[in-house]
């Protein structure tokens, strides 16, 4: 039994205090400068353990105070405006919780003023007295100052008379003996392990702390950590199972968000989408602004993308980069969409987002290395080496010579620097080579690429005279003879079309007297219309623009095909409009069709869809009258206009006209898709199946089976609605030819057999459900099997 005393002071002082054993507590509550706040007195005559954890804001959440002894009765809950004390035994070990309900300070006492002279700032983690003290935003009367690296912590000394002092003492006049609490080391061991990656050893650590303390204070977090761990080790089942446990006993928990994400992440890996889609919204619309909502978007983008709607997926992936500043999440995010525009072939798009986890978080890379290696060749391959060699430094920067691929990384930068205008980084990269690798594999390679750094051309004969023509020009400035030299040396430039670099000198070169030299205006021109062709042939817009502007060059219409098509690879969509509708009233009428046809490529990109549909009519229109084959994907630029404004109505009026025009084109298959999904969703079996049979005829045509099982699935349940059983059991038997995961087989095999089962032939039907558990034994439908077989 606890005996309890309040007292009340003028001032508005209250303690509240209780005796158990040897253990004292005292809340007292005060003002400061008008603001209320708290403190906490926890003593005990043995030195017993307090430890605050914090948030990753270093904010403190609770604070623990661990005792070696229990009490022979429980301590009753208390609370006040600014924490809660809570107390537990576990495994003979007694436990306070404080959780603030503002903000709180630990502090130990470690001098009792009335038996000792002299204190000092101490750094201790036991102590015989803690103080915990609750505030709203400023700490009262204590002030936190940053200690000096160098000095002397000389103690306060204050002597005054002695006054006898007791302890705290419980009702019979007994101390209190508490044990060191085990789980609160191993909890902390934990988020060590998880952080260092050893998931396995972080698991078998968690089950034991379990199994040994099966009432810890910790099992929230434990739990918590277990979900984070299967997660990491790609166990969805063992995701979903502990998810489950959690939400339903820490439903409150701060961690929930993250739960919700790693859930909804694992039934969608497992293809449970409806599961999924629920946990998405729950994270989605109860947890909006936490962090894990924006990851959400990253899972849901994925589990769009796996189902075929992969510019859906692009949404999410967009809408996560843009919504968060944790450079983690952005860099996953950022790399989504540089896949979804590399799998588009649209490389220079990709590049940008590529470029923005470089300079952000360019340890990214080396997550997937191979991966990042693949894409690395690939933008090599089509001679965008600026990106190429940034994901190449990324990936240098996060290895060392250990690595098998750091040689060839090494190398690669540098010849590929070599071909771009960053010759400088270039010549540094192939030095670090030469340095690094006296004897290496790539030492011939690096030295041809190091020799012709500053040359475009392979002629020696170049190289020898511009080195000549630099080495005049730096030993005779202002003079004729270096004046000489850079006239010569630009028109060598010229001549071997090495125009940009004809202009980086320009200044040095209009600086030569006019009197001498009277071709220099010329020459710059000159140069300036080379560099306007090349960047026109390089796609690079922007310069051609700033060319003209800068040399008063004037572009003619025979420059509109090539501004058009850089300018759509360069994203100016307004620069690409503007070109392509000078063009549309042109008396020629293929050039008409051709500007028209460009034209509407711009509104899709631009999502200027009414347009599109007026233009696509006047050029539809035009083929009538002249038939061909050039411009007739207009056909599907109508098509998937109407599937992005989501006019089921005219996507099935325009899906007649491609099936007349193209016939069972795969390019095609995912429109026909998209039309079977409506029919799905209006319950309209007759399209399912209309196109769903078209769709499973290209499939079967071009080998390729990237729409089953859906498709499969999906045409099945519309002949068993219609009670077509006989087309439903061969359109479920044509999966047999296909490769499908555990998962969907064990689920194909399941409706084999209740498919069979419909038309009464029992024993293949019994076949068919032993097939589902044997395809993958741990499925719901292995489940739903076991189940069928016992009818």
């Amino acid at each position: 039994m606890f005996k309890w005393i309040l007292l009340f002071l003028c001032v508005g002082f209250f303690s509240l205090s209780s005796s158990l054993f040897a253990l004292e507590l005292s809340i007292n509550s005060a003002k400061e400068n008008f603001e209320k706040y708290s403190t906490l007195h926890v003593s005990d005559t043995s030195h017993f353990l307090c430890k605050e954890e914090k948030n990753e804001f270093e904010e403190v959440t609770k604070v623990i105070c661990a005792f070696a002894k229990k009490p022979s009765t429980k301590l009753k809950n208390i609370e006040n405006d600014f924490f809660k004390v809570q107390s537990s035994i576990k495994n003979d070990m007694f436990f306070l919780t404080i959780t603030p309900f503002q903000k709180i300070k630990l502090y130990p006492l470690l001098f009792n003023l009335t038996t000792e002279n002299d204190v000092y700032e101490p750094n201790a983690e036991l102590s015989r007295q803690w103080m915990v003290v609750g505030y709203r935003d400023k700490l009262p009367y204590i002030k936190e100052t940053q200690n000096r690296d160098i000095g002397i912590n000389f103690p306060f000394v204050m002597p005054h008379d002695k006054l006898p002092y007791v302890g705290g003492l419980d009702i019979k006049g007994n101390p209190v003996h508490i044990k060191k609490v085990q789980d609160v080391s191993d909890y902390l061991k934990i988020k060590k392990l998880y952080t260092e990656e050893k998931y396995d050893v972080c698991l078998e650590l968690i089950d034991e702390i379990m199994r040994e303390y099966p009432h810890s204070l910790f099992n929230a977090e434990l739990l918590f950590y277990k979900i984070r761990v299967f997660s990491k080790l790609n166990d969805n089942d063992s995701v979903i199972e502990s998810s489950k446990v959690y939400l339903r006993e820490y439903s409150s928990d701060e961690n929930v968000p993250e739960v919700l994400s790693l859930s909804a992440k694992a039934y969608s890996k497992m293809g449970l989408s409806t599961d999924a889609e629920y946990f998405f919204d729950r994270l989605f619309t109860e947890h909006e602004d936490s962090i894990y909502a924006k990851w959400g978007y990253i899972y849901y983008g994925e589990m769009e993308e796996s189902s075929g709607a992969s510019s859906k997926a692009l949404t999410y992936y967009l809408k996560a980069l843009s919504e968060t500043d944790n450079i983690e999440l952005a860099a996953n995010a950022a790399n989504k969409i540089a896949q979804y525009h590399m799998g588009n072939s649209d490389l220079p798009k990709a590049a940008e987002y590529i470029m923005k986890i470089v300079n952000a978080m360019p340890q990214f890379f080396m997550q997937d290395m191979k991966s990042s290696m693949d894409m690395m060749n690939i933008y090599a391959e089509n001679e965008d080496y600026i990106t190429a060699a940034a994901i190449a430094k990324s990936l240098i920067n996060a290895t060392d010579r250990n690595n098998d691929a750091y040689e060839k990384l090494l190398k690669d930068r540098g010849i590929w620097l070599s071909k771009t205008q960053y010759k400088l980084e270039a010549l540094e990269s192939l030095n670090r080579y030469i340095g690094e690798y006296q004897f290496g594999s790539y030492e011939d390679a690096v030295k041809v690429a190091k020799d012709s750094l500053f040359f475009e051309t392979t002629d020696s004969n170049v190289s020898q005279r511009l080195t000549h023509y630099d080495e005049l020009i730096a030993e005779y400035p202002k003079d004729s003879i270096g004046d000489r030299a850079i006239y010569e040396k630009a028109k060598l430039l010229l001549a071997n079309e090495m125009y940009s670099d004809v202009l980086g000198f320009k200044d040095s070169l209009l600086a030569l007297s006019s009197e001498h030299y009277s071709d220099l205006d010329e020459i710059v021109k000159e140069a300036a219309i080379g560099v306007m062709k090349q960047s026109l042939k390089q796609k690079e817009c922007h310069e051609v623009l700033n060319i003209s502007k800068d040399y008063n060059i004037t572009l003619s219409n025979e420059w509109d095909e090539g501004i058009y098509d850089c300018a759509m690879m360069g994203g100016d969509f307004s620069l690409s409009k503007r070109t392509a509708e000078k063009n549309l009233k042109s008396q020629d009428l293929e050039q008409r069709k051709k500007w028209l046809y460009r034209y509407i490529k711009v509104d899709f990109a631009t999502g200027n869809y009414s347009e599109l549909i007026e233009a696509s009519n006047d050029l539809i229109a035009l083929l009538k009258d002249a038939p061909g084959d050039e411009y007739k994907d207009v056909y599907r630029y109508v098509f998937d206009t109407y599937q992005r404004i989501e006019n089921k109505d005219k996507m099935i009026s325009s899906i007649l006209e491609i099936q007349k025009i193209f016939g069972d084109s795969y390019k095609d298959i995912d429109r026909y898709v998209a039309v079977m999904t409506i029919g799905n969703t209006l319950k309209d079996d007759n399209l399912v199946i209309t196109y769903g049979s078209e769709v499973m005829k290209i499939q079967k045509t071009s080998k390729s089976y990237a729409q089953s099982p859906f498709v499969e699935f999906t045409l099945y349940q519309a002949y068993a609605n219609k009670d077509d059983f006989d087309k439903a059991l061969a359109v479920i038997q044509s999966l047999d030819r296909v490769d499908l995961a555990p998962l969907k087989r064990a689920r194909q095999k399941y409706i084999l057999g209740t498919i069979l089962d419909k038309l009464w032939r029992n024993d293949e039907a019994k076949k068919a459900y032993q097939e589902a558990i044997d395809a993958d034994p741990t499925s719901p439908w292995a489940k739903l099997a076991e189940d069928a077989k016992k009818i």
